[in-house]
């Protein structure tokens, strides 16, 4: 069984000799891993990516709750499945009016269930 000790001099944790770390790490490792399960904690104002598409590869952003999109269907939609892709990866990490409302049809006006 491994042992675990703290040494005065360093504050380092020893596990069966294999492992060293900083005390004060392993609390920094802990809360990372808490706040990655709150993702409600990060919220995004503004980023770029590359968006690899089935046709061609686009690039995607957003900026103060406004999505752009280098696809020929944004230029016209204002939207795209590229944009609501990354609305729905990153759910609740988006402010609450970047989110785009989704119709079935114009004419019928019905949202799209989940």
């Amino acid at each position: 069984m491994a042992s675990i000790k703290d040494s005065t001099s360093n504050n380092n944790i020893s596990v069966g000799g294999m492992i060293t770390m900083q005390s004060s790490l392993i609390g920094k490792i802990e809360k990372a891993r808490r706040y990655a399960q709150e993702r409600d904690r990060v919220t995004f104002s503004h980023f770029t990516v590359n968006f690899r598409g089935e046709h061609d590869a686009y690039i995607i952003s957003y900026d103060s709750g406004q999505w752009r999109c280098t696809c020929n269907f944004f230029s016209q939609w204002g939207m795209c499945s590229h944009t609501m892709a990354l609305e729905r990866i990153l759910d609740a990490m988006l402010p609450g009016e970047s989110v785009m409302p989704v119709l079935n049809s114009p004419a019928q006006g019905k949202l799209i269930p989940e």
